[in-house]
């Protein structure tokens, strides 16, 4: 059963102060979207169940990429296409261009968004192993101020997350690293191409002389949200504790993370 498009609300607005004051106005009445990709196949599917919706695309303060010395900084409605075409990006933060090819058809990459896929909070999302192997920060943006959070730990479980009703994610920060890592992304779906995926692994480690320095895993679709593991020492224990989860897809599953 489709939905009925006369009995939803949609404002766009033309700024950023209109659109938290609209949030700020009415908490949790109002829903912002971004590229929509999402939302469009659950009002196909007539599963939309909210009515009243606020659409960012003129919003132009959360768009661009900027690089600095230390880190980069993308707006939240950076698309997954733009992620890919920046050559910071590609070659300092392999994992996240990665992601972003592996994340739908070219039409879905043109209008999908970083921002709304994190805002989204699914686990079966194809950025977030990226995102934590990076240590990204976001910014929270709401009449009240801003303030930035570690990504790690945004999301609490499934579909839930640090957002009040009267924020908006604003932008993504991604701290430079020095080089050489070894980086490694992996997506598992029932299919090469275009499909939700079971697991995604992302991964990254640094050598140093004689011992082993840092490494980062992050699996998900095995639970609620994503798991970050850092350091060798606790990698063995909440990897495994992530693939015992996997019990119903264990024939999809990936038991060898070497590249």
């Amino acid at each position: 059963m489709r939905a009925y498009i006369p009995g939803y609300d949609l404002r766009v607005p033309g700024s950023l102060r209109e659109t938290l004051g609209l949030l700020a106005g009415e908490p949790g009445i109002w829903q912002p979207f971004a590229g929509g990709t999402d939302l469009m196949v659950l009002l196909e599917a007539g599963k939309l169940s909210h009515k009243r919706f606020l659409s960012l695309s003129r919003l132009a303060d959360l768009r661009g990429i900027a690089v600095t010395s230390d880190s980069v900084i993308l707006g939240a409605l950076t698309t997954y296409t733009e992620i890919q075409r920046s050559s910071v990006l590609q070659s300092e933060f392999p994992l996240l261009c990665a992601a972003a090819r592996e994340t739908g058809g070219i039409a879905t990459q043109n209008r999908g968004t970083l921002g709304g896929n994190i805002v989204n909070a699914s686990p079966a999302a194809d950025s977030p192993p990226a995102l934590l192997v990076y240590d990204a920060e976001i910014e929270l943006i709401s009449v009240r101020g801003t303030h930035w959070l570690p990504y790690h730990g945004f999301h609490t479980g499934y579909k839930k997350m640090q957002l009040a009703p009267d924020e908006l994610l604003r932008a993504i920060r991604l701290p430079r690293r020095a080089k050489p890592w070894r980086q490694y992304y992996r997506k598992v779906g029932t299919r090469k191409a275009q499909a939700i995926s079971k697991v995604c692994f992302a991964g990254a480690h640094k050598w140093k002389p004689a011992r082993f320095a840092t490494f980062a895993l992050q699996s998900q679709h095995c639970a609620h949200r994503a798991a970050h593991c850092e350091n060798g020492r606790c990698v063995a224990g909440r990897a495994a504790r992530a693939w015992d989860n996997c019990e119903s897809q264990r024939n999809s599953c990936p038991r060898n993370f070497s590249n």
